[in-house]
């Protein structure tokens, strides 16, 4: 029973990630993606942020914080695998500049591919991967389906708006199922890391990775709000692709549903309180305006 629930785990992981990149596209124009990265100053400080600045913060974190090997490699997955799904949603929530958040989850998902394979050998020296099996996997899993429904949207747009809520609803049921099967298979793994030195890594590495994005997202409210919630919401999809391919210990993996589940809590209440914060910010501007015309 065992081996058939690891193995309604592992395609739950594909179909998830499959199925979530191929609804982006679907419901995504060139466009979209594009226009908005065309402040290229902007951009290269939301790079910094995620690509630098998050693989230090968890590097200073692994110096720091006991951690087993298996809970390190999810750490650093984490830390290393950028551009997630959900970021729209959360820039809707902090009322952020949404054409800038996809847009910025695209390049970051982009980059991540050619990333990963790179520097995770560097930041887990003593751990053996292969880059092109890293590689090959992401641009398979998450390249390839988001630039298919990129070209059914451009092509068909009718059968792109058919086919999307169809696929986005694939996503989310194979995401829950996955989350029930690594609860069912790892239950006393999963409980085990209450109040152990995991849970604290992850709340710092998800709070000063949204702290830096914050800092280096610009001179705007709407600007920050985006760069800050992309740099601390991190890409599952990639570092479950890497995790379920390349490591077999289960802790990985378990480390990974663990950050996604505290990330998902935080920024969410965060991005509620971003979104508060620039209603007040446009009222008083609203106002001053209003007081200069008279």
């Amino acid at each position: 029973m065992p081996v058939v629930l690891e193995s309604l785990a592992r395609l739950a992981v594909l179909v998830f990630v499959v199925a979530s990149m191929l609804a982006m596209g679907l419901s995504l124009t060139l466009d979209q993606i594009v226009t908005p990265l065309r402040n290229t100053r902007r951009v290269a400080k939301a790079l910094l942020a995620n690509f630098v600045v998050v693989p230090l913060v968890a590097f200073g974190i692994l110096l720091v914080v006991p951690l087993s090997e298996p809970q390190s490699i999810g750490l650093v997955l984490l830390a290393t695998a950028a551009g997630a799904p959900f970021l729209p949603t959360l820039v809707q929530a902090a009322k952020g500049d949404v054409a800038f958040g996809v847009g910025l989850m695209v390049l970051l998902m982009v980059v991540t591919v050619a990333y990963v394979p790179l520097v995770l050998p560097l930041l887990l020296p003593g751990v053996e991967v292969n880059p092109l099996d890293i590689a090959s996997s992401l641009v398979v899993l998450m390249l390839l389906p988001l630039a298919a429904g990129l070209v059914i949207r451009s092509r068909y747009a009718g059968v792109a708006s058919t086919l999307q809520p169809t696929m986005a609803q694939t996503a989310s049921t194979s995401l829950v199922l996955l989350m029930v099967l690594m609860l069912v298979l790892n239950f006393e793994n999963i409980v085990g890391v209450i109040g152990t030195g995991l849970i604290v890594a992850l709340l710092v590495l998800v709070v000063l990775s949204l702290a830096a994005g914050y800092v280096l997202g610009g001179p705007t409210v709407e600007t920050r709000s985006v760069v800050g919630l992309g740099t601390a919401q991190r890409n599952i999809s990639a570092a479950l692709v890497v995790g379920a391919g390349n490591f077999t210990d289960p802790d990985v993996i378990v480390t990974l549903l663990v950050g996604a589940l505290m990330m998902l809590a935080v920024l969410l209440v965060v991005g509620g309180e971003l979104g508060k914060r620039t209603d007040r910010s446009n009222s008083t501007r609203m106002t001053e305006e209003v007081v200069s015309d008279d």
